[in-house]
């Protein structure tokens, strides 16, 4: 009776780690779909493959490597990360350091406007109507917001 418990515990380990290699293994034939979702025979081949390699006793990370020498890199949906794939990995990097620039040269644009604004106001210089909507936003201070002291007080004795 536990040899059938135990046999039963191995298989499913078996069918856990093979599934979630599987999930990590792209499909050569389909493209864009993991081996465990295809029915391509090339992925059916394939599960067989590494749950045979799991259960001749072979580690995850053996696996992978066998089946990028055989396959290529391309069949793993993680890439390593090295030269060839530095623009892929650093690319989010990138975008955002951009989007942080065109965020902080806009700020800076807005602040030097606000000064010629500010000079040209000194020398009488009429401001035009977007130049005044401008200053009126960043000189008038914003409503204060929530509840304040003085608000809780005029209501308790607004009873």
């Amino acid at each position: 009776m536990e040899n059938k418990d135990d046999e039963v515990k191995k298989s499913q380990v078996v069918e856990a780690r093979a599934r979630n290699i599987s999930h990590n293994v792209r499909c050569t034939e389909c493209g864009n779909q993991s081996i465990e979702d295809s029915q391509a025979d090339i992925a059916i081949l394939l599960r067989k493959l590494i749950r045979d390699e799991i259960r001749s006793g072979k580690s995850d990370k053996e696996i992978y490597k066998k089946l990028e020498e055989d396959y290529g890199e391309t069949v793993l949906y993680a890439p390593k990360f090295d030269l060839q794939t530095a623009a892929l990995w650093l690319s989010p990097l990138l975008v955002a350091g951009a989007a942080a620039g065109v965020w902080g040269y806009k700020k800076h644009r807005q602040k030097t406007n606000v000064h010629i604004m500010a000079l040209n106001l000194v020398r009488g210089v009429p401001l035009t109507a977007k130049e005044k909507e401008t200053m009126l936003d960043l000189l008038t201070p914003p409503p204060p917001q929530g509840v304040t002291p003085s608000s809780l007080w005029n209501r308790w004795r607004g009873r």
